[in-house]
Parts: C-alpha cells; sequence; structure tokens
C-alpha cells in the first residue's frame, strides 16, 4: 500500500517547460519566483530542454540522479507533463502535469523541420524525423502509483484534447477545469492545490 503522497513535503523540485517553450515561460516563472519567495529550502531545478526528447530525458535522469524519491517532486506542461510522467514513472516521485501530452509521438509529427521557441524568437532548432521514434519509446504504460499524481486539465484546451489527458490520468488526483486554455493562464489561481498536494502550505 502506497503511503499518502502529500505525507511529507518535498525537498527537490523539478519543472519541465512544453514544446517550444523555455524556463522563461510565465508559468515556470512564476512557481520559481513563489518558491524562491516562500520555500528557499526546496531545491528548485528549471532546464532548457534539447529538442532531442532521448537527449532531454538523459540530462533530467543525470540531473536528479541523487536526488531523494520520497521528497522529490516534477511539474510538467505540455509536453513536459509527457516527460514528467516518464520521470515519475521511473523514480515513484510524486507529479503535477498541467494539460499534459499523452502522445506526443502523433501530435509532433506534423512540427517535423525547423521550429523557433516561443520566448525567443529568433533562437531556432531543428526537430527531426527520428525524435518522434524517440517519444514514442519514452510512452509510459499504465501510471504504476495514480496516487502520486495531481493533472490540472481545462477543457478549453486549444492544443490537446481534454477527454483524452482526463482519459490517461483518470485513476489520480485531478482538476478537470472548466473552459481555460493550454497555457492555464490562471495558474496562480492553482497554486494553492499544487503546492498542499507537494506537502507545501
Amino acid at each position: 500500500m502506497a503511503s499518502n503522497p502529500t505525507n511529507s513535503p518535498i525537498t527537490h523540485l523539478l519543472y519541465l517547460h512544453g514544446f517550444r517553450s523555455s524556463p522563461q515561460s510565465t508559468k515556470a516563472r512564476a512557481l520559481a519566483a513563489h518558491m524562491a519567495t516562500h520555500h528557499p529550502q526546496v531545491h528548485w531545478w528549471c532546464p532548457q530542454l534539447p529538442p532531442s526528447p532521448q537527449a532531454a530525458m538523459d540530462v533530467l535522469l543525470a540531473g536528479i540522479a541523487t536526488w531523494p524519491q520520497e521528497t522529490m517532486a516534477v511539474v510538467g506542461s505540455s509536453l513536459g507533463g509527457f516527460y514528467a510522467t516518464h520521470v515519475a514513472e521511473r523514480t515513484g516521485c510524486r507529479a503535477v502535469l498541467i494539460n499534459p501530452a499523452v502522445d506526443p509521438a502523433r501530435d509532433l509529427a506534423k512540427y517535423i523541420g525547423e521550429q523557433t521557441s516561443w520566448h525567443a524568437p529568433e533562437e531556432r532548432f531543428f526537430f527531426r524525423p527520428e525524435y518522434v521514434d524517440e517519444l514514442r519509446a519514452l510512452a509510459c504504460g499504465p501510471l504504476a502509483h495514480p496516487e502520486r499524481y495531481l493533472a490540472f486539465i481545462a477543457k478549453g484546451d486549444e492544443v490537446l484534447d481534454w477527454r483524452e489527458m482526463h482519459a490517461r490520468y483518470a485513476a489520480g488526483s485531478m482538476r478537470l477545469l472548466e473552459g481555460g486554455d493550454h497555457a492555464l493562464s490562471d495558474f496562480d489561481d492553482h497554486l494553492p492545490t499544487l503546492l498542499a498536494f507537494l506537502g507545501l502550505t
């Protein structure tokens, strides 16, 4: 029987941004600022992820290799939510997902080619065909510890199908939001729920 994931406050927090996004995203900066002000004791890491999914996962797993799995957590948005699921399944840690991508190998196949970054349009990267295969290889089966997941899913998501997200994470804790958008523009309103799940009040 798994222990209540909110029994102990987290000591390490990883934030994973989405496709074409960065640590400069509104949600990443908002959470970073809140943690620095209210929970400076928590180790915070929000890396810029490389375009290659396998390279991104290699960076992440190396970076958290020494983290305590019982008191670490990962927050991921969109493609970052897909990555966060892989990290959580590998480590058993708590995970908070924000409009998480469920099948990015399918969804991102149409983005093969040169792409620009949302927060720095002058920065370009190439999304290669083999990255789709890498995404497919990172896909996980049913959640081993669904009680360790909290998903924020907006019915108004204009990028991903909320029904697909709902079905994927139905066994875990969920906040199914009427309206909203893919970016979860009212992220600040949901911070108390997110923090409570991580044992931070």
